[in-house]
């Protein structure tokens, strides 16, 4: 071999040398750029993007790097899933950076989320091994803090389905009979006003002149005539049956002395086409197609009553079996029934429960804001009632507002076990979600299709999944913590504003959330006067705001002090 040849040789194996026997150099920050950053909390995990751009002349051709990002806060760390890449002359399979022209690396973040990462510094770690060496490089830090926005939507907020009571203060009830004519006749036959149903009708409306707690509200009187003959005669003969039966209601109503009946009312139907198609649709006449067939055919009543009579082999059944029906006057007593007062209600609960039915003292939790007396009522319901699953889904419900989730778990099983209805079903989704359990959660929701509150454990639901859109879908109008935190996930700061101004009961969550509002549209005072308020409802929001990266550059001592 030349000495020159040689030269050329000895420099290519010191050139390589450089690149493949020295340690690898520090990485630093530059490097690295997290999106996002700071980071934010999506469902319940806290995850992020690091993207590396490694510069040329800087990855050894035979390390191979091992990097761990690690979110470190309140004086410990938890650490993600290790990502490796290596130099070009090492033998595996993960990206590989190229000495001379460097490269670039996509690192997936995911951390478990806990409140404490508000205040925190994602770091990450190297290990590199080069042949039979290993040593560690120095961390470099990539982003600052965790946003935990959306951590604010929680069960806990979250509204269990009532199962509602079916109480009513006032009741109409309504009480008919009939008085029947002969052919062609509109006077009352004695022995019209003797049937039983006319002895309960005067029974009734005499009841309800004699008890207070009875209204007579309406008597009235509709007559008709069956539709042969002609319209003028029939017309005739169905006013007439009218007035006899409204003097005759007058009358009786002097005799008894019955003054407070409200109306008497009364109208007639000439000729009664819509009764007669009725009762030929019930009858087994066997023709009775054909006759139909002419009521659809002709509109004009003396048409359809002529044609009716050319159907000569049906007509002597339906004057014999439908036409004697539609010859009447009905009478009709609307009389309202009034329930117990809101006073005597909570009275014969503190005296006497079990002298309310099960309606009423349903009921009487819906007259207290207190959340624990509505729990003694619920209780003493589910006591008194124990087949009724309401009594055990909304005692369910009062310890649920009350964070006892053991105990309303319980008593939505009850619940569920008495009842295919969908509230206790839903409840207990709203468990599963407190216990992070969400594949089952999303299973017991499905059951509960058609209760009214779901769209709203839906909505927390596609949160804690990370679907923001969807949750925002299925809160729709809702006006509610959680509703508002899905909002404001998606920048839609106008409708969380509207949302959170229309909460019946604001809390000091609902005034915190407004404070983010003010915060992300540059709007101090709302931030101030919205957080101070928070703050005066739970002091415990005074230090979760100063570490809150949403009021970073805000200065909050006025509203903190």
């Amino acid at each position: 071999m030349n000495r020159k040849l040689c030269y050329v040789v000895a420099l290519g194996a010191a050139l390589s040398m450089t690149s493949c026997g020295k340690k690898l150099g520090q990485f630093t920050s530059d490097y690295f750029t997290a999106n996002p950053n700071p980071l934010e909390v999506v469902g319940d995990k806290v995850p992020a993007t690091v993207s590396a751009r490694i510069p040329g002349k800087f990855f050894v051709k035979d390390a191979e790097v091992t990097v761990t990002p690690y979110l470190v806060f309140a004086g410990r760390e938890v650490a993600s899933m290790p990502y490796s890449f290596q130099g070009e002359k090492v033998r595996g399979n993960a990206p590989v950076i190229n000495y001379e022209y460097g490269g670039t690396a996509t690192i997936p973040v995911s951390f478990v989320y806990e409140p404490e990462m508000a205040k925190s510094e994602l770091e990450l770690g190297f290990n590199v091994r080069q042949g039979k060496k290993q040593y560690v490089l120095p961390r470099v830090k990539v982003a600052n803090g965790v946003i935990a926005t959306s951590a604010l939507a929680t069960a806990a907020n979250a509204r269990p389905a009532l199962a509602d009571d079916a109480f009513q203060r006032v009741i109409n009830e309504k009480y008919a009979a009939d008085i029947m004519f002969l052919i062609n006749q509109a006077n009352i036959r004695a022995g019209q006003l003797k049937t039983d149903a006319m002895v309960e009708l005067q029974r009734e409306i005499l009841n309800a002149n004699s008890d207070t707690s009875r209204v007579l509200q309406e008597i009235n009187i509709s007559s008709y005539a069956s539709p042969d003959g002609t319209m003028e005669f029939n017309t005739k003969l169905a006013e007439n049956r009218e007035k006899n039966t409204k003097a005759y209601m007058t009358d009786q109503l002097k005799k008894d002395k019955i003054t407070e009946f409200g109306e008497l009312t009364a109208q007639f139907t000439a000729e009664d086409w819509e009764g007669f198609q009725k009762l030929v649709q019930q009858s087994n006449i066997q023709d009775k197609d054909l006759i139909l067939s002419v009521l659809s055919m002709y509109k004009d009543p003396d048409q359809r009553e002529r044609e009716i009579r050319n159907l000569a082999s049906v007509f002597e059944q339906l004057a014999d079996q439908i036409l004697p029906q539609l010859r009447y006057s009905r009478v009709t007593a609307s009389i309202d029934v009034i329930g117990k007062s809101d006073a005597e209600i909570m009275a014969l609960y503190q005296s006497d429960p079990s002298k309310l039915n099960v309606e009423e003292i349903l009921y009487a939790a819906t007259l207290t804001e207190d959340n624990g007396k509505r729990m003694m009522i619920y209780d003493t319901a589910a006591r008194l009632y124990p087949q009724d699953y309401r009594t055990f889904n909304n005692l369910g419900l009062a310890q649920y507002v009350a964070g006892d989730y053991d105990a309303a778990a319980a008593n939505f099983r009850k619940a569920a076990s008495l009842t295919s209805n969908g509230e206790p079903q839903m409840n207990l989704g709203l468990i599963e979600m407190i216990n992070k359990n969400y594949s089952k959660a999303n299973q017991l929701f499905g059951a509960a299709a058609g209760t009214d509150e779901l769209g709203e454990a839906l909505g927390l639901y596609y949160l804690k999944q990370g679907d923001a859109a969807a949750a925002v879908r299925a809160f729709g109008d809702t006006k509610s913590n959680n509703a508002a935190v899905a909002q404001i996930v998606t920048k839609d700061y106008a409708k969380a504003k509207t949302t959170l101004a229309g909460i019946n009961n604001p809390d000091a969550t609902t005034y915190y959330l407004m404070a983010i509002v003010g915060a992300r549209t540059n709007n101090e005072s709302m931030l101030t006067g919205n957080l101070r308020q928070a703050v005066r409802l739970d002091a415990s929001m005074a230090q979760k705001a100063a570490n809150d990266l949403e009021f970073a550059n805000y200065n909050l001592t006025k509203a903190l002090n």
